[in-house]
């Protein structure tokens, strides 16, 4: 607990909290209920967990709308809820993190409210405002990501206020000292109640171009995780309205502080398009800014050989400076087994990909369910509650068939997600996930197979610290190697569906008795691999 890099090959467990578990029975989880199940988290081997947003929030999107930084949200539990978390989590030996929503705040936090009665009032700069054209329109051609103009109207200030996600989140203006400073008062409240590090939310986004000129037209994007067919955000290069030059002076004021406090982190969420390499290289360059950052790279739809050798080579070779956090899944996308679903059957697709992320260079990032190997939930339109999906049905249906409750005992109402005479949860728990629950997966299993890949990640300096360097190899299959400090491990994965064989240099396989006949076998320099295998071989 006292490594000051403990975060870099660290291993984390993200945590959406109105998903977890329900300890009242209202229908939605909560800090009690996390608690109860940080034996679960703990027993995965990960080294520390991210808790999705748990400040005061009108919730109208999930806690991406803070209203007040310095408390939590009444539905999760109080203050002494959340330090007896932190205490129990720390006991466990797990780190404990938490989301931060920098870039905007809710229209209902003090601060926006003050600020929009008057245009010389004393927080009247600590939004972005801008007079309409003379037409009346909007003073950019800036959109929002979760559709439309990023542009809302006040009828009090008699101007545009600028918001890059929802209209009731208002973007704060970081060209204003003064909202820098109560930004860092925030993060150093947190910091004071024992947090180990922050995932910045949006940490591209805190500034805009001063001139509000228009962003120019982009061909759209590929592979990215936001869901280009039905949003115009893609259509845009975002010159103008995020990853602006200014950002970077502030992120070194984030790390000044947090170096402040012995062992904290950092991972700021960088979501840029084409551009994002050349940005998460310059946010975490040099040990002055973020520790890494989390990107979006891995969380698209090509599942491929070629696609992961091809990302990590432009990472690698782009952020040799600074460090990465790798995920398949999160909250807002696709599950990655419903995701790749095309490519095998879900049992051992799930095997597969916890191999190769474990497998990877850099700190990872799992999702709660996934080691269930939960697919995506099926959300009726009359129980969706993401109004980013609600926006764009039926081209997208948002982001709640990822956020379903987790399930833990399958033969429990709601998966032991609440108790018998609990709410409805907020959310459907589906029928499909209850074979998948916690209590459910036996000897050779998914969750089985999550911990033997976490063990060998985290007791194997090769895998934790080591170098990589792919190798080539016939298509569908993926090769490299990792290195330190004189040894080295080969690394093999079959993604096709036919069995392959290649030319090794021998050695020992690396057993995986959790794999249920996906590892490969090694005669002499001939590796055979099943499909969806893999192999870890010492020289």
């Amino acid at each position: 607990m006292t490594n000051p890099d403990w975060w870099r090959g660290a291993t984390f467990y993200q945590i959406y909290p109105r998903s977890y578990q329900d300890s009242t029975g209202d229908g939605i989880g909560d800090f009690k209920g996390i608690t109860r199940r940080l034996d679960h988290i703990a027993s995965l081997g990960v080294d520390a967990i991210w808790i999705s947003p748990f400040n005061k929030s009108p919730m109208k999107d999930f806690g991406y709308d803070v209203s007040d930084y310095s408390d939590v949200d009444p539905m999760f539990g109080t203050m002494d809820d959340f330090d007896a978390l932190i205490a129990r989590a720390h006991e466990l030996g797990l780190k404990v993190t938490m989301d931060m929503v920098m870039s905007h705040c809710s229209d209902q936090h003090e601060w926006f409210k003050e600020s929009r009665q008057s245009r010389d009032n004393a927080k009247a700069d600590w939004f972005v405002w801008a007079d309409a054209k003379e037409d009346g329109s909007a003073p950019t051609n800036w959109l929002s990501v979760f559709g439309g103009p990023s542009w809302e109207w006040d009828s009090v200030r008699r101007q545009y206020y600028l918001h890059n996600f929802l209209a009731s989140q208002p973007d704060l203006n970081y060209h204003n000292p003064d909202v820098q400073d109560a930004m860092l008062g925030e993060v150093r409240f947190w910091l004071d109640r024992g947090i180990d590090g922050f995932r910045f939310d949006a940490c591209n986004y805190h500034f805009h171009d001063q001139q509000l000129r228009d962003n120019p037209p982009a061909a759209r994007s590929t592979g990215s995780s936001f869901i280009e067919a039905s949003n115009p955000y893609s259509f845009q290069q975002h010159d103008f309205d995020k990853s602006r030059p200014e950002n970077l002076g502030f992120l070194k004021r984030v790390r000044d502080l947090l170096n402040e406090y012995e062992g904290r982190t950092s991972v700021g969420e960088v979501g840029d398009e084409a551009r994002s390499y050349d940005t998460v290289a310059a946010y975490t360059r040099g040990g002055e800014r973020l520790h890494m950052a989390y990107t979006f790279d891995l969380l698209a739809d090509q599942f491929s050989a070629d696609f992961i050798r091809k990302t990590v080579e432009r990472i690698e070779d782009k952020v040799s400076e600074g460090w990465v956090c790798h995920s398949f899944s999160n909250h807002d996308v696709t599950r990655h087994v419903t995701r790749w679903a095309d490519n095998g059957a879900r049992e051992p697709l799930a095997k597969f990909c916890i191999t190769l992320l474990t497998a990877l260079r850099g700190t990872i990032c799992l999702y709660q369910g996934e080691e269930l190997a939960l697919p995506e939930a099926d959300i009726a339109y009359e129980d969706l509650t993401d109004p980013y999906g609600i926006r764009f049905w039926p081209g997208f249906k948002g982001r709640d068939g990822c956020r379903t409750p987790m399930v833990w005992e399958g033969d429990e109402p709601f998966g032991g997600f609440s108790n018998t005479n609990a709410a409805k949860p907020w959310l459907p728990v589906p029928s499909e996930h209850l074979a998948l629950a916690v209590d459910q997966q036996g000897e050779g299993s998914v969750l089985d197979h999550y911990r033997a890949a976490i063990t060998h990640r985290q007791t194997d300096p090769v895998a934790l610290k080591g170098s990589i360097a792919f190798q080539d190899a016939p298509d569908g299959v993926l090769t490299f190697v990792r290195a330190h400090e004189g040894q080295s491990q080969l690394y093999v994965f079959n993604f096709t569906q036919v069995e392959q064989e290649i030319t090794v240099t021998p050695g020992q396989v690396v057993p995986f008795p959790t794999a249920c006949g996906q590892v490969g076998t090694l005669d002499g320099n001939r590796l055979s691999l099943p499909p969806l295998g893999f192999a870890y071989i010492r020289p």
